[in-house]
């Protein structure tokens, strides 16, 4: 299967400012140019250009300061190893994991995934689903799609757990490589069937969080739906004020 789509371009905006910091033409410490020349150098409009600029900060290779404006930190010495779903979802080791397979097969794909890959209501895709338990206890439900085609040739399709991990399958077997995450976080009453692997009571709601792991280009490679009961969660973030 080819894949042509580009990558979002905000994404491309910021992996070429990327580039540049670390090729030396924005050094560390000094100001990155500012969004308005931003905007006449690329051609891109204003929030595309403030996306790329807040995704950079986000990842710690800018900063801003009052009164100064966007400065270069440079390349991040350390990069946070946030508690993020998607990178469980991702390169979790079903073999090593406290929990089991709870179904392998072609399925009719969810609006909410199907929107995400771009395929059409009432597609077939290939879903894991995989209960993650801790304690004995039921914790995350981890139901992942894969386009058509794309698991040809792995071990994606087998009701046997994986050793290693979906990510490291795919970018061996399938010669693609994982770029980017954009996580989607709601609330919903889950499906009987979700209920029933989460032990739920009726009535009880579930976070999901929506995993969408792209390459490079913004093609997706692979859409995981995380589900957690909402009873047992609590969010917490930690972050500085500039």
């Amino acid at each position: 299967m080819a894949y042509e789509v580009e990558a979002p371009k905000y994404v491309r905006l910021a992996q070429t400012i990327q580039r540049r910091i670390e090729d030396g033409t924005y050094p560390p410490g000094t100001r990155v140019p500012s969004e308005n020349q931003l905007v006449q150098a690329f051609g891109m409009s204003r929030p595309t250009v403030v996306r790329a600029l807040e995704l950079l900060k986000r990842d710690g290779w800018l900063e801003s300061r009052q009164g100064y404006g966007t400065i270069v930190r440079g390349r991040p010495a350390v990069v946070e190893q946030k508690d993020r779903r998607g990178r469980d979802a991702l390169e979790r080791d079903e073999s090593r994991t406290q929990g089991r397979l709870v179904e392998v097969g072609e399925v009719f794909v969810p609006a909410r995934v199907a929107s995400a890959l771009g395929l059409p209501k009432r597609a077939e895709v290939l879903v894991r689903r995989f209960l993650v338990e801790d304690g004995g206890e039921a914790a995350e439900l981890v139901s992942s799609y894969f386009p058509a085609g794309l698991a040809e040739g792995t071990g994606l399709a087998s009701d046997e757990a994986l050793s290693g991990s979906v990510r490291e399958h795919l970018e061996a077997r399938r010669k693609v490589r994982f770029d980017h995450v954009t996580e989607r976080v709601s609330a919903r009453l889950p499906e009987a069937s979700e209920a029933e692997f989460l032990a739920l009571p009726e009535g009880v709601p579930v976070l999901s969080v929506l995993v969408i792991a792209c390459d490079a280009t913004g093609q997706v490679l692979q859409v995981s739906d995380v589900l957690l009961p909402a009873d047992r969660q609590e969010l917490e973030d930690t972050y500085r004020l500039n």
